[in-house]
């Protein structure tokens, strides 16, 4: 049995619990902090097209911290909390498993990051190697997930739920190979999710996969973020059956306008992220980075938006809703920082990056005054 530590009880992180358990391979105790009371009360309830509906369901440990959880080693830490560094960094998170008595008595475990973003691994990787204990043990994750926290102890979760897992190596975006070590810790965890019913893939090399994700994010959540609109405000038609009624969907009288300057400037977007791709080594393939997936992201996003069933909310648009902080730093601004780095020049991300930060200054001015 290998002892996991999940980091993050909300939507992702009770659904790779519930997975955890259902292997039967790992003891899991479970870190809830905003919603302990809720759960700890009632357990969590699981609304699941996939698992089942599953009521007063319970970790083998739920604790309130991350400091109450640090008196027994563990294998595997899962971080399931949003990737936020401008308001807490990971290694603040995790600072109870990164110092004394902890690390005095115990090794370190491999974390596995289950957030969005890119270089959401640097700050853990760096605290790590200043223990001295040997090299950082990090897998990195490329997720599709479909959960919704319905309720501090309530989850909905659509069936889908598939991680790609691949060892973070600092600075390094082409060795395509693992060793033997890396091996065992990388099928160690994937055997575990894959037996509690999870699709799960492991590659040699995990940042062209999560680099691929966060097109998505910088063009798509990025304008609907700053708009306000959903992506049918983009791609859908007005209801041509008076019986079917549906928002948004783009007004015929500016049609034309979104066709000629919204579209091209999305794609030029992405197309900017392939420029970064080249220059971090991605290659021009199936197995690195393709040229054709700028149309075809762009392609399947129209194809689902059309739709007259299309209710998506990006998460980073519920999050400005809510007034919750977005991960404007993780999606946009390690773009930015990478490309400046390489001299690449990405000036459509760059202003897209400016002005989220307004919406997340904003964010972060009334969460203070709230306090």
């Amino acid at each position: 049995m290998k002892e996991i530590l999940v980091v993050g009880f909300g939507g992702v992180g009770s659904i790779y619990s519930l997975i955890a358990k259902r292997s039967g391979l790992a003891r899991v105790t479970a870190v809830a902090r905003s919603n302990y009371d809720a759960v700890n009360q009632n357990g969590m309830h699981f609304k699941s097209s996939k698992y089942g509906d599953i009521p007063g369901w319970r970790p083998d440990r739920l604790c309130k911290s991350v400091g109450s959880a640090a008196d027994t080693p563990y294998d595997y830490v899962i971080l399931t909390t949003k990737a936020l560094p401008d308001i807490i960094k990971t290694p603040t998170i995790l600072a109870p498993l990164l110092t004394a008595p902890y690390i005095d008595k115990y090794p370190q475990p491999a974390y596995v990051i289950l957030q969005n973003g890119l270089n959401v691994e640097v700050d853990l990787y760096h605290a790590i190697k200043a223990l001295a204990q040997g090299q950082p043990k990090i897998i990195g994750t490329s997720l599709y997930i479909g959960t919704n926290l319905l309720a501090p102890d309530v989850v909905e979760h659509n069936g889908f739920d598939r991680p790609t897992l691949g060892i973070y190596r600092h600075n390094d975006f082409t060795t395509t190979t693992n060793s033997p070590e890396e091996t065992v810790i990388l099928e160690g965890i994937a055997s575990i999710l894959a037996k509690g019913g999870s699709t799960v893939s492991v590659v040699p090399e995990i940042q062209r996969k999560k680099f691929s994700k966060n097109f998505w994010n910088v063009a798509f959540s990025s304008l609907t973020s700053l708009t306000g609109y959903t992506l049918p405000s983009v791609f859908r038609p007005p209801p041509s059956d008076p019986s079917i009624q549906y928002e948004p969907f783009v007004a015929p009288k500016t049609a034309h306008l979104i066709n000629e300057f919204t579209i091209p400037t999305l794609k030029a977007v992405m197309e900017e992220l392939v420029s970064l791709a080249r220059a971090l080594g991605f290659p021009d393939s199936e197995d690195g980075l393709p040229s054709s997936t700028v149309d075809s992201i762009l392609n399947n996003t129209a194809s689902i938006h059309v739709s007259p069933e299309s209710t998506h909310v990006p998460s980073m648009l519920l999050d400005v809703r809510k007034g919750q902080p977005i991960e404007v730093e993780v999606i946009l601004g390690e773009v930015v920082r990478m490309a400046k780095e390489r001299g690449v020049s990405v000036p459509r991300v760059e202003t897209l990056y400016g002005l989220l930060l307004v919406v997340q200054n904003q964010i972060i001015r009334t969460m203070a005054n709230k306090l």
